[in-house]
Order: C-alpha cells, then sequence, then structure tokens
C-alpha cells in the first residue's frame, strides 16, 4: 500500500494501538501497560504502520537466540485486505535476517482464516495445537513454524512477496 511506512513503535502510538486492539478483540485486547512493558523488554521489538502519521498496524516479535516469536499482528479494520500485515510481516523478516534470526514461530487462533491464510502465504506451517490456548472463548491455537528463513528455497519466496508488494 502506497504511503504507508514501519517505523519501530513508541509510546506515543499506543492510544492508536488500544483502538485498533479495541476494535479487533473487544474487551479481551492487550492494557496500555503491557505495551510499554514490551517496548521496555530487551528481547522485544515492535513496529507500527503509519498511515498520515497515524498508527493503522502494528507486529510485535521475541528474538530468541535464533528464533524470533510473532506476540501479536493487528491491523485496523479501514485498512485490512490492503497488504499492511504483508509490510509489517516483510519487516519483521528483514529484522530477522539482520540478527541471523533462522525460525520464526506464532500461534493463530483456528477460526482466524485470513491470518492463517496471510502466514502459509509466508510460508508457514501448522505444526501443532495448543487446545484452549485463548482464555475469552478457549478456543485453540494452531502453532506455525517457518522453515530456515536462511534457506534458499525462503529466500525465493520472500523475495517475490516483496516484489508483488513494491509493485
Amino acid at each position: 500500500m502506497q504511503n504507508v511506512t514501519i517505523q519501530k513503535m513508541e509510546a506515543d502510538n499506543i492510544d492508536d494501538i488500544l483502538a485498533i486492539e479495541e476494535l479487533c478483540y473487544g474487551e479481551h485486547h492487550w492494557s496500555y501497560e503491557s505495551f510499554i512493558s514490551e517496548l521496555n523488554n530487551q528481547i522485544s521489538s515492535y513496529r507500527c504502520a503509519l498511515f498520515e502519521n497515524k498508527c493503522i498496524g502494528y507486529m510485535g516479535i521475541w528474538k530468541i537466540v535464533d528464533e524470533a516469536h510473532v506476540t501479536n499482528l493487528s491491523v485496523h479494520p479501514d485498512f485490512q485486505n490492503k497488504k499492511v500485515a504483508h509490510l509489517l510481516l516483510l519487516d519483521s523478516i528483514d529484522e530477522c535476517y539482520k540478527n541471523k534470526i533462522k525460525f520464526i514461530t506464532l500461534e493463530v487462533r483456528t477460526s482466524n482464516e485470513k491470518a492463517i491464510h496471510l502466514y502459509e502465504k509466508f510460508g508457514f506451517k501448522s505444526l501443532g495445537v495448543r487446545k484452549k490456548y485463548y482464555q475469552d472463548n478457549n478456543e485453540d491455537a494452531l502453532i506455525m513454524w517457518s522453515e530456515n528463513i536462511f534457506d534458499k528455497k525462503y529466500k525465493e519466496l520472500y523475495d517475490n512477496i516483496k516484489k508483488e508488494i513494491t509493485l
């Protein structure tokens, strides 16, 4: 999406993020304090997608040795299906490359078909289920992993997605 930039999340972005959280997750969303804690967490990296100086999406990862764990990825409903999540994922994968992180993992609700499709497009595969993972409704979570992102086949996939998004 044109005119969207990705930058490091700052405390000033949290009000916009909380609005996205409420729209996407209702009353079961992260608190202001949770985001502040993550911004101060040495293993975490949080990035925002900005459009006209307003945060329209965000993504967080924890970097643990040679693995990254996606903590959250959300996009404002008005900007969904416009490749904003793609941009955030590409940015996080770029960070993984820079930090020599080989694998990326995440949990996603089994009912979140759009997110599952997005992760599959990025080469993630479901390698298990966490039963009753989500506390709000006891929904199961798929555990998804990327291939080694330094593998030639994965790098080709990544490069093709990046070309598609920047066209």
